[in-house]
C-alpha cells in the first residue's frame, strides 16, 4: 500500500460517514440552504428588486421571482461584466464559466467565492466515498486524468474567464497536482485532435489508475492509445487502471464499445457536474441513480416537464416530488443563479435517500406528432436493442422525418454510427422500434394509429460523427452531440456522409 493511501484512508472513511448522515437530512439541508441564499443576497441589485426582505417562505420566493433562462439573467450578467458589483451575489463573481449559448450566444455563468468551492467538494466527496465504499485505495498511489478545457483563462472585464474544467484546474488541491495529468502545457492546447495526440504521448507509458471524461471522448483516447501502443486493449497497457469517471451523455449506449476497448474489469462512476453547480454523483455500487447534491449551495426546485412552458407551471420542492415523474431542474444558488432552468430533466429513483436520473434536456426531443420522445427513452431503446443483436454502436441521432414521398407516412429517422453492426438491420430496427414503444405510449399511440410508421435506421460509415463535431467547431472536450431533434439540422448535415464508405483512416 502507498504512502498516499495509507495517509488519505482515515479521511476517505470521515467523509463516506459523513455523507451518510447528508444522505437522510437532505430536506432540512435544503430548507437551511434556502434560508441562507435569501439572507445573503438581500442586498444585492436582484435581492432588492425583488424585496428578499420580505421573503418568509419558498412561496413568498416563487411569487417574486419568476422561473428564467439565461436570457433572464443576461442583463444582470451584462452589469457584472461593465463593473458592478452586488448585482446577484455580493462583490463579483471570482470566475465566468463560459459555455455554448442560445439566442444569446455564449452564456457566463458566474462562480463566486461561495459557489467556487462546492464544485471541488462535491467532486472531492464523490472520490473519497467512492475510494471507501468500494474498497479501492489503490486510486491515490498512481496516475489520474480529469479531461479538462484549457486552463488558461481570458478576461471579461475583469472577470477571469473558461470552461468550467478550465477554471477547476485552479482549484485542485496541490497534494493531488503530482498525480494529475494531461500538464498544463498540453492542457492549453486548443486544437483537439493535436491535444488529444499529446495526451497520448503524456500518459502512455504512465501508471494510470483513474481516467475521466465524457464518453465519446474516452473512445477517441482508448482507441488512440491502442493504436499508438499496440497493446490489445487498455488494461494490457495500464494494469493498474481501475476506476472510469463518466458523465455528461448517459453511458449504457457506449458501454460495450468502451468495455471492449478497456478490456478487463474495472469500476464506473457517473457524475452530473454543470456549469451552475455539482448536480449529483453514484454514491454506492448498482444504485439506481445518483444521490442528488442537497448540501451544496444549491436550492432545488422542479417543475413537471410538460408544464415547464406553462405561465402556470407548478414549482415544487424537494419535499413535494414524486418518483416516476419527469421533471425540469430549476436552481437558486450561491452563485447568483434565481429560479434558474437549467435545462436537463430527471426523474427519481428514490426519495431516500433522494436518487435520480438524468431523463434529457428541456429542449431535446422528438414531439412532431404529439409523441413527446425524450432522451432516456432512445437511449434505452438502443441500448436493449444492441445487447440482444450483439452490435455496438459509436454514436446516433433521431429527428423526425414529416416530409416524404407521396403515400410513405413520415417516420422517425436514425442516423447511426456502428462499431460492431448488426447481422440483420432489419430485424435491429424493428427490435429499436418496439423498445421505443414499450417505454413511450403517445409513441406507440401514433403508430398503432398510422400516423407515422416504424422508425428507419440510416447507417453512417465509420467517422461521421466526429467529421460532423469538427465542421462545427466542436470535435472533442466536453462537446456533445444532442441525440433528439425536433428539427433536421443536423441530420441534414449528417446526411451528405451517407455515400461514403469511411472517413476515417
Amino acid at each position: 500500500m502507498g504512502y498516499r493511501s495509507v495517509f488519505l484512508k482515515p479521511y476517505a472513511r470521515s467523509v463516506a460517514h459523513g455523507l451518510k448522515i447528508k444522505r437522510h437530512n437532505a430536506i432540512k439541508d435544503q430548507e437551511r440552504i434556502f434560508r441562507e441564499l435569501i439572507k445573503s443576497a438581500k442586498k444585492t441589485s436582484f435581492g432588492k428588486e425583488h424585496q428578499f426582505d420580505q421573503i418568509r417562505s419558498i412561496s413568498d420566493f416563487q411569487s417574486r421571482v419568476p422561473i428564467s433562462e439565461y436570457e433572464g439573467l443576461k442583463p444582470y450578467i451584462d452589469r457584472i461584466i461593465t463593473g458592478e458589483k452586488d448585482v446577484l451575489w455580493p462583490g463579483r463573481p471570482k470566475y465566468f464559466a463560459k459555455t455554448s449559448g442560445t439566442t444569446s450566444g455564449s452564456k457566463y455563468i458566474p462562480l463566486t467565492r461561495a459557489s467556487a468551492p462546492t464544485h471541488i467538494a462535491a467532486a472531492r466527496t464523490a472520490l473519497f466515498n467512492y475510494s471507501y465504499e468500494w474498497k479501492n485505495d489503490s486510486i491515490w498511489n498512481g496516475k489520474v486524468i480529469f479531461l479538462s478545457g484549457s486552463p488558461k483563462l481570458e478576461k471579461t472585464g475583469k472577470i477571469p474567464t473558461g470552461r468550467l474544467s478550465g477554471i477547476v484546474n485552479h482549484l485542485v488541491p496541490s497534494w493531488l497536482k503530482p498525480n494529475q495529468l494531461p500538464s498544463y502545457q498540453t492542457n492549453t492546447i486548443n486544437d483537439w485532435e493535436t491535444k488529444l495526440d499529446s495526451i497520448v504521448e503524456e500518459t502512455i507509458m504512465q501508471d494510470m489508475r483513474l481516467i475521466s471524461g465524457i464518453p465519446p471522448w474516452l473512445i477517441m483516447y482508448f482507441e488512440r492509445l491502442i493504436h499508438k501502443s499496440g497493446a490489445p486493449d487498455i488494461k494490457s497497457l495500464f494494469p493498474n487502471f481501475t476506476t472510469l469517471i463518466h458523465g455528461g451523455v448517459n453511458f449504457d449506449p457506449y458501454r460495450s464499445k468502451i468495455e471492449a476497448l478497456i478490456g478487463g474489469q474495472v469500476d464506473y462512476i457517473e457524475t452530473y457536474p454543470a456549469s451552475e453547480g455539482f448536480i449529483a454523483f453514484q454514491d454506492r455500487k448498482n444504485a439506481d441513480g445518483l444521490l442528488l447534491n442537497t448540501f451544496g449551495g444549491m436550492f432545488y426546485e422542479f417543475v413537471p416537464a410538460d408544464e415547464i412552458n406553462s405561465m402556470q407551471a407548478t414549482r415544487l420542492s424537494l419535499d413535494e416530488v414524486q418518483t416516476g415523474v419527469n421533471y425540469a431542474i430549476i436552481l437558486s444558488t450561491n452563485a447568483g443563479l434565481w429560479s434558474y432552468l437549467l435545462g436537463d430533466t430527471i426523474s427519481f429513483a428514490s426519495l431516500d435517500p433522494f436518487l435520480i436520473n438524468v431523463t434529457g434536456r428541456v429542449k431535446h426531443f422528438i414531439s412532431a406528432f404529439g409523441e413527446h420522445v425524450i432522451g432516456k427513452e432512445v437511449d434505452q431503446a438502443i441500448y436493449r436493442a444492441a445487447e440482444q443483436f450483439d452490435a455496438r454502436i459509436s454514436e446516433f441521432t433521431v429527428a423526425p422525418k414529416i416530409q416524404t414521398e407521396q403515400g410513405v407516412l413520415p417516420y422517425h429517422e436514425w442516423y447511426i454510427e456502428f462499431e460492431k453492426e448488426p447481422t440483420d438491420l432489419k430485424a435491429f430496427a424493428k427490435e429499436v422500434d418496439n423498445q421505443l414503444r414499450s417505454q413511450n405510449s403517445y409513441y406507440d399511440d401514433v403508430i398503432s394509429g398510422g400516423v407515422i410508421r416504424p422508425l428507419v435506421i440510416r447507417k453512417l460509415p465509420r467517422g461521421s460523427f466526429i467529421h460532423y463535431m469538427k465542421s462545427i467547431g466542436k470535435l472533442g472536450g466536453q462537446n456533445k452531440l444532442p441525440r433528439l431533434s425536433n428539427d433536421r439540422d443536423i441530420v441534414n448535415q449528417l446526411s451528405k456522409y451517407l455515400q461514403q464508405d469511411s472517413l476515417v483512416t
